[in-house]
């Protein structure tokens, strides 16, 4: 799996990606802080991975693929 999201390099974000990155994005806005996921992409990947790790591990099943790739 690449830092970049998955199945397919740069630009594939997946719902999980894209719902962590919104979050982070109002976080600064509250914050006054400007967050750019871009430069927060490999760490957010692996945040991503260890939840769908654990959600698997809790329920037996895959994550859906609309939700995750």
């Amino acid at each position: 799996m690449s830092a970049q999201g998955g199945a397919g390099g740069a630009g594939q974000e997946d719902y999980l990606d894209k719902g962590l990155d919104a979050a982070e994005k109002k976080g600064g806005q509250m914050s006054g802080h400007n967050m750019d996921s871009t430069k927060m992409r490999s760490t957010n990947e692996k945040i991503t991975d260890k939840a769908r790790g654990m959600f698997e591990k809790a329920t037996g099943k895959d994550v859906p693929d609309k939700v995750s790739n």
